[in-house]
């Protein structure tokens, strides 16, 4: 059994998309970042980043003591390793998946949430802000597109890499950027949220969902720094 700690946003989605691709028993925790749940003392030990998702494995392949989990490409990776499922085992495709899994943690992720925040949520307009993240958004769309020119999924079949992308790139109108420019994405977008599995995973959690646009405190509980 899987304890999976999460709350209906684009990181928490890449733990749904993953739990309900492999069919695992698995008990959904709601932790709500928009009331500061992540920041209590009984989350922060099982993630000391006080961040979504996290999950702890009762029944680790090792039979030992449950293991915890925090991160998603993390997550991904351990859950994907553990049921020998979309993640490649020839060296070759292996390394290709890992390296566009990383490219999402590292870079995807991190700047269209950034552009997110700028064009979404921040109480005070700032130009160069927006500007730099959509720019740096439009730009990662770009290699996406380009990667997916000649490919269904962005490695050689559907795999983590894709459901670590997936998340983000639904949430593209929050950034303020379109997709018209970048049809291949918008086409392996419409494949991967095709598929059953994603489909139920976006429903998780779906009815305590917050529009953080209309709740200050939401806000500070988000985007506090201390």
């Amino acid at each position: 059994m899987i304890d999976l700690y999460s709350w209906p946003a684009p990181n928490g989605h890449k733990a749904h998309i993953v739990v309900e691709e492999l069919a695992i028993p698995y008990r959904i925790i709601p932790i709500d970042i928009t009331s500061g749940a992540q920041h209590q003392t009984s989350y922060q030990a099982i993630n000391p980043n006080g961040k979504i998702p996290a999950i702890v494995d009762h029944a680790p392949l090792d039979g030992g003591a449950p293991i915890t989990v925090f991160e998603t490409g993390a997550i991904l990776l351990y859950l994907a390793e553990k049921e020998g499922r979309f993640l490649p085992t020839d060296l070759r495709q292996r390394s290709e998946m890992l390296q566009w899994l990383f490219w999402q943690v590292g870079g995807l992720g991190p700047m269209m949430g950034q552009a997110q925040h700028f064009f979404r949520y921040a109480s005070t307009p700032v130009p160069y802000g927006i500007t730099r993240y959509q720019g740096e958004t439009r730009r990662l769309l770009k290699v996406l597109d380009n990667r997916l020119a000649e490919r269904e999924y962005v490695c050689a079949t559907y795999s983590i890499a894709d459901m670590a992308c997936f998340p983000w790139i639904r949430i593209h109108k929050m950034t303020g950027v379109s997709l018209d420019d970048f049809p291949n994405v918008e086409a392996w977008y419409g494949r991967v949220r095709s598929r059953p599995a994603v489909g139920r995973a976006m429903d998780l959690l779906r009815d305590l969902w917050v529009d953080v646009t209309k709740s200050d405190q939401a806000k500070r509980n988000l985007f506090q720094t201390t």
